[in-house]
């Protein structure tokens, strides 16, 4: 009873934070757009964007998304957590027309309907997990190493090349970032739960902070360089993907197995398909 009222706490506050970052999204992407390119990846951008008032509410508004995710993981596992987040491209898009006047078309509609029942799919297979509360550091150190690797190869790379390549580049080192984050949250939760005001003796806050700001530096980046359907459906995919692979590497979360498995596959592959169809919007 207690395990299926904390999923239900996990589900509800996964789709709220979705729909949160959403709005945030839409809202910065429209104020960093207009800076000037000189500006990416430079501490300056969050100058210049401290001083727009529909920047700041969508920054209020991807902390209360932070928010609610972290719930969200407190009660549930990164593994039924973050397919569900991964759903606010498609809560944002229907925002980005509206913003636009433009309505959805049917290649949009069906781009939605793949990514809600792909998740769905992957979620409806998925077996009772737990997992550990805090992986050892030694458990920690070769996903820190690999997300390191990736930043610093898809950034130079991002800075020599112009537009939407760009913005996608910056996007996945931000995915991978805030997969990381994700995964570090998880952790911080759960040691705050069982040490509270204690859990400020362990590394994982302190790395919480810096790799949350790398990865708040990059996906502003990402925003100004280019469109939001280029920039957030990588980081949907990206995030996800890398949450669920770092729950089951790190924190022990089970996979479905056998025939299961095979549904989740193609669930997952739905929903990348979807996100594909959503990215291809104009």
């Amino acid at each position: 009873m207690l395990e299926s009222m904390a999923t239900g706490v996990a589900v509800v506050a996964a789709l709220a934070a979705a729909c949160c970052f959403a709005v945030a999204a839409v809202m910065q992407q429209a104020a960093a757009a207009s800076e000037p390119e000189n500006a990416s990846l430079r501490p300056r951008l969050f100058l210049d964007l401290l001083r727009r008032p529909l920047w700041l509410a969508g920054a209020a508004m991807s902390v209360l998304s932070y928010v609610i995710q972290g719930v969200a993981l407190a009660f549930g596992s990164l593994v039924l957590v973050l397919p569900l987040a991964a759903m606010d491209l498609v809560f944002a898009l229907p925002m980005v027309a509206w913003r636009r006047r433009k309505r959805l078309t049917r290649r949009e509609a069906v781009g939605a309907l793949c990514t809600a029942g792909g998740v769905a799919a992957f979620l409806a297979v998925l077996p009772p997990s737990t997992g550990i509360v805090a992986p050892d550091l030694w458990d920690w150190l070769p996903l820190l190493a690999l997300a390191a690797v990736c930043v610093c190869v898809l950034v130079p790379v991002g800075l020599r090349r112009p537009g939407r390549t760009r913005t996608a580049l910056y996007a996945a080192a931000a995915g991978v970032l805030f997969a990381l984050l994700d995964s570090l949250t998880r952790s911080v939760a759960g040691l705050f739960r069982d040490n509270g005001i204690g859990v400020l003796a362990h590394w994982e806050p302190y790395g919480l902070l810096l790799v949350g700001g790398t990865g708040m530096l990059l996906a502003q980046s990402s925003f100004q360089a280019g469109p939001l359907t280029v920039s957030l459906p990588v980081i949907d995919t990206l995030e996800p993907i890398g949450g669920v692979l770092m729950g089951a590497l790190v924190f022990q979360e089970r996979l479905a197995t056998s025939g299961a498995l095979v549904v989740q596959g193609l669930g997952a592959l739905a929903a990348v398909a979807g996100i594909i169809v959503l990215d291809r919007s104009p």
